[in-house]
């Protein structure tokens, strides 16, 4: 095979075995690799709502059909399960290196089953793969843990592992790669209920490439004009995400309101972080560098070194928590990379719960006595200490603000904003509500959103994509195009860029709107002839077998939502606004082919994209229980404790 690897291992943690197995032509080729690869596995192997902290479950890895020929911007690795977080499709992307000493190693993905009768790490040097002892590593962080596997294989590896949340089995827990990168949506505690702590990856071979010169011409093409492109250059390779407080409108107190420009304080903006800095880097293969390196100036942690400080973290675990204190912010962001959590979860959960302390839904009883102020910083660190260790009220942080709600009821439920476990606030009827509503793993702004509304871009080329009617005002239209953007990139393993743009998103985008650049790059990679056709019926496939999949564990339309506040829920401009919102939602399913009452991918269009096994699949198997979060445990019966990060 030319592009791919060309191999499958497949990783028995119960009966200790490996196998390598030929990666399918066909199924390469309609699927790409990556999120495409994994989510047809996904589909294939689980079953229908099992317990996703069970041995049934699994996990599968995969880097991008691109990762490691060259090609700028393409170390992102997939990591995707039943997620032990929201019950339905489970899945992340990171940065790093692993991607690509994967890749160079000769696999296409690692899909692991079972559970391991010890801690355990799985060692991949080339073709040598081992189950390795894990005892030592248990119950230290993923900055120790990854220090210790360097140290003991070498400085060429890459690293992906959990933390004490993960072995605790926090269902916010993330996989962590090289110590920074957080491949998040409940992954962790899947690793962990399976006693494995860490991959270790150490790939030497090259990809062999079918038409070499052609792609090496498109790929200096591709990073001549991001060096060029202002948007990458005085944007992202200057502040990263955190360009976003000035622009993206954080959430303020579990999205009581979202912040404009002139609401956000100067500590905060964008240009602020900078006197933290003490360098900046980037993942395998990219020349934008837009992660910072910063350095703690004081308090409890002061001197301590972190990396790729995000939006995501001052908006989550700050503003959205009615934190605004710089050098806390910076604290739990080491804090939840070090544990392995995911912070928009996180942040998520806990911004939640202040909410009903401060409504006074629960009281400090119910929290153990710790505080929960929203200013308080130091009370909030201590609840991640709590929740990484599942002691006190962090056994329910632990659980997620969906299932915490379930648990606490007394009329939680009503502020948590959440579509299918996930949240990213409240937002009216219209663009931003539908591609959270609809996203495959629950509200999400990577699926398609930013793409879609046409953000944060260099302005010809979004004039260019406008003008050739790509780009649209109509949300169903444009969020279909931003779907198969994302799809596609999680595919081959681009990066989407620091501020979500398309020249970062779609290599050579600027060359021949939209997939024409991409198409060429895919041949002279592969030797397939590709075209627009087969890129965009790769992505439309992707999304109906993760649809399918989602269906399997128990959604429905009820699930694709727009979360509201309690005061405008029952009130006539409520009902108005959840009509419009369904209205868009059934437009959505017949713009892709799906029922539109059900959501359920039509067997005809199921058909046309090659999956018509899907359709007796679910033909099967329905109807389905209805989904309502996750299997839980009994909070007392989860692992606990450790030493403290």
């Amino acid at each position: 095979m030319f592009g791919w690897a060309g191999t499958i291992i497949r990783i028995d943690l119960t009966n200790h075995r490996i196998a390598k197995q030929p990666l399918d032509g066909s199924i390469a080729e309609k699927f790409l690799g990556g999120r495409g690869l994994n989510s047809k596995t996904l589909f294939d192997e689980i079953k229908s709502q099992i317990d996703p902290l069970s041995p049934e479950n699994i996990i599968c890895i995969a880097p991008g059909l691109l990762s490691a020929t060259g090609l700028g911007l393409s170390s992102r690795v997939h990591v995707s399960t039943l997620s032990a977080y929201s019950g339905i499709l489970g899945d992340g992307n990171a940065g790093g290196s692993f991607a690509y000493y994967l890749k160079r190693a000769g696999y296409d993905q690692i899909v692991i089953s079972g559970r391991a009768n010890k801690p355990s790490y799985l060692l991949i040097q080339d073709e040598k793969i081992t189950i390795e002892d894990a005892s030592d590593l248990w119950g230290k962080t993923t900055w120790e843990a990854t220090d210790i596997l360097i140290k003991r294989h070498g400085k060429d590896i890459s690293v992906a592992c959990i933390g004490q949340a993960g072995e605790n089995l926090v269902r916010l827990a993330s996989t962590i790669v090289d110590k920074y990168s957080s491949a998040a949506r409940g992954s962790g505690a899947v690793w962990g209920s399976k006693n494995l702590k860490a991959i270790v990856v150490k790939g030497t071979g090259n990809i062999k490439l079918a038409h070499i010169k052609e792609f090496l011409t498109l790929t200096k093409k591709d990073i001549k004009f991001l060096h060029k492109d202002k948007v990458q250059q005085e944007v992202a390779a200057q502040f990263g995400s955190h360009f976003g407080m000035k622009h993206w409108f954080p959430g303020h107190r579990n999205s009581e309101k979202r912040l404009s420009a002139d609401e956000i304080p100067d500590t905060l903006r964008h240009e602020a972080w900078k006197q933290y800095e003490v360098g900046r880097t980037g993942c395998q293969s990219c020349h934008i560098r837009c992660k910072n390196v910063f350095e703690i100036p004081s308090g409890n942690r002061k001197g301590e070194i972190g990396e790729a400080l995000e939006y995501e973290c001052i908006y989550c675990l700050g503003t959205n928590c009615g934190i605004y204190d710089p050098v806390a912010i910076m604290e739990m962001e080491n804090l939840a990379d070090a544990y392995g959590i995911d912070i928009i979860a996180l942040g998520n959960t806990i911004g939640f719960a202040k909410d009903l302390y401060n409504r006074g839904i629960i009281n400090q009883e119910d929290t153990g006595g710790l505080k929960l102020d929203w200013e308080d910083a130091g009370s909030q660190i201590e609840l991640i200490h709590k929740t990484a260790l599942r002691e006190g009220f962090g056994n329910l942080i632990a659980e997620g603000m969906y299932s915490m709600a379930k648990i606490i009821d007394k009329g939680a439920m009503n502020y948590c904003y959440h579509v299918k476990g996930l949240s990213r606030g409240v937002y009216p009827a219209g663009l931003f509500a539908l591609s959270h509503a609809v996203s495959s793993r629950g509200a999400d702004h990577l699926r398609g959103r930013s793409w879609a509304a046409g953000d944060n871009s260099d302005e010809k080329i979004l004039q260019k994509l406008k003008a050739e009617k790509i780009l649209t005002k109509d949300p169903v239209q444009a969020l279909g195009l931003g779907e198969r953007v994302t799809a596609i990139a999680d595919s081959i393993g681009r990066c989407k860029g620091a501020v979500n743009t398309w020249t970062c998103t779609v290599p050579l985008v600027w060359m021949s709107p939209i997939w024409k650049g991409l198409a060429k790059l895919l041949t002279a990679a592969t030797g397939i002839e590709f075209d627009t056709e087969m890129i965009e019926k790769a992505a439309d496939r992707i999304h109906a077998v993760e649809r399918a999949f989602n269906i399997v564990q128990g959604i429905t339309i009820i699930h694709d939502r727009i979360p509201q506040k309690p005061e405008m829920k029952d009130t006539p401009a409520g009902k108005k606004e959840r009509e419009k919102h369904f209205e868009m939602v059934k437009q959505y399913y017949k713009k892709h082919g799906y029922d539109p009452v059900t959501g359920i991918p039509k067997r005809n269009t199921l058909k046309s994209l090659d999956l018509e096994y899907v359709a007796d699949t679910l033909d099967l198997g329905g109807p389905y229980k209805t989904w309502d979060g996750p299997l839980l445990w009994p909070v007392d019966k989860y692992p606990h404790g450790g030493k403290r990060a």
